[in-house]
């Protein structure tokens, strides 16, 4: 139990240096490895590598290096390509142009604006489906969503919440968390995403709607200073009108080659990242035609690697960051030690299941990633579920859903982090305001599926 204690301390210690400002990225590093090398002392989960160095002094610091490549060849990547196509989209006016076009429309919802952000919810969740990428669906949507929510006169934080909370469910049979379940189940994604899934998240998704409608109204009314950018005017762009489908077009892309629709004969496979580069080069063509400046265009490409390294320096660092630190939870014991007392408390199946959804939910928070929670807690499932005679989905699935939840109101996600970042707040600013709605919607489900 000394493992699980110490974690539940340096978590106590650790919540106290970011509230005070300390830089998060060394702070989640340190205290990381620090718990990596306590759990070497008290002889827990040791530090395990693809590489060891043969001493664990350096181990230590090859896992920095392995968790560093291991980011920047994944989520790192895609994270990176993205923001520089945000950064490229407004480079070229495409993002104003497609706010001039979609102002036309939306400005039905002038005099109420928060109608249309809580509609966002409802909406992208179907596209988070096709395109499950939390950090990559929701950078995209600030891409392409962000400066019309603004506009419209909705805040900056109230825009960035409705966003992230976008991906708050992970399902679908593309999700990797569904994926980890159908391997834990053995069962096919797509029955379970019909029969389980949906029947649980739709009402939960209408809830937010509301919570969101209501909180947004209620906090945006205190915020000072920002008035809500409705002094902002709509100018006719000076790109072509035509750049207005650049912003979307990745989104565009992803749904019309994703497994869901398989519109054709010979499945295509694109992953966000190669969809980035291709709507890069597409704008790049744009880009010639309208300044028929070939040299010009070329130069403007730094303006995407700019953007890149940018994401990289402020975003990337966390999540490598936020990975350390989770890693030296589960080495010091503390995912063990969660289950351990769940499964040793002696209460029946509902409280259990009510305990770990909990669990998982605040692991999720901790961590920064609703993956590597739910990674951690879902092979113990099937053993836990047998011991108090219930199904293994009884506890997998609205544990599965609490850490796509959890990773949602979490600071210190790559999904938070990198929007805040486009956004120009603080990525504790949107975990505050998703609180609320993320927190009803989970005392909705956990009383749903265990006592109705």
């Amino acid at each position: 139990m000394i493992g699980p204690l110490l974690s539940v301390l340096i978590i106590i210690f650790v919540g106290n240096l970011l509230f005070n400002k300390f830089n998060p990225q060394a702070v989640l590093i340190i205290a990381g490895l620090g718990m990596l090398a306590l759990s070497l002392g008290i002889n827990t989960t040791p530090v395990t590598l693809k590489q060891p160095t043969g001493s664990s002094f350096f181990d230590f610091f090859a896992l920095l290096k392995e968790m560093s490549s291991k980011t920047n060849m994944g989520v790192g990547l895609m994270i990176m390509t993205i923001g520089g196509f945000v950064a490229y989209m407004d480079h070229i006016g495409a993002s104003d142009t497609l706010v001039y076009v979609a102002m036309k429309p939306l400005a039905l919802f002038r005099k109420n604006p928060y109608i249309l952000a809580s509609m966002v919810i409802p909406i992208s969740q179907i596209l988070f489906i096709a395109i499950p990428s939390a950090a990559g669906l929701s950078l995209l949507l600030m891409a392409s969503l962000f400066k019309i929510l603004i506009q419209l006169g909705v805040s900056r934080i109230a825009s960035a919440a409705v966003i992230t909370a976008s991906t708050t469910f992970g399902i679908g049979p593309a999700c990797a968390t569904t994926a980890s379940s159908m391997t834990i189940l053995n069962w096919d994604a797509v029955f379970y995403f019909l029969n389980y899934q949906i029947p649980l998240v739709w009402p939960l998704s209408l809830s937010m709607m509301l919570s969101f409608y209501f909180v947004n109204r209620y906090f945006d009314k205190k915020i000072v200073g920002e008035a809500h950018d409705t002094t902002l005017t709509i100018e006719k762009p000076k790109a072509p009108i035509v750049y207005a489908v650049l912003p979307v077009l990745p989104i565009v892309i992803l749904i019309v080659f994703s497994k869901m629709l398989q519109l054709f004969k010979t499945p295509i496979h694109l992953d966000t990242t190669t969809v980035m580069f291709l709507s890069l080069f597409i704008a790049l063509f744009f880009e010639v035609i309208r300044h028929r400046n070939i040299k010009k265009v070329m130069n403007s490409m730094q303006l995407f690697f700019d953007g890149m390294g940018n994401i990289f320096k402020s975003v990337i660092t966390l999540i490598i960051a936020a990975e350390i630190f989770a890693q030296g939870l589960i080495a010091l014991g503390f995912i063990d030690g969660l289950i351990g007392l769940a499964n040793a408390s002696g209460l029946n199946e509902n409280i259990i299941g009510m305990a770990l959804t909990l669990m998982i939910f605040l692991a999720a928070v901790l961590m920064g990633s609703g993956n590597a929670a739910f990674f951690s807690f879902g092979p113990l499932v099937p053993n836990i579920a047998s011991i108090f005679g219930v199904t293994t989905p009884y506890f997998l699935l609205p544990m599965q859903l609490a850490a796509s939840m959890g990773r949602t109101i979490s600071p210190v996600s790559g999904v938070l982090v990198a929007s805040a970042g486009i956004a120009g707040i603080s990525s504790l600013d949107i975990a505050k305001r998703n609180f609320i709605p993320i927190t009803v919607a989970l005392l909705i489900m956990m009383i749903s599926h265990f006592y109705l």
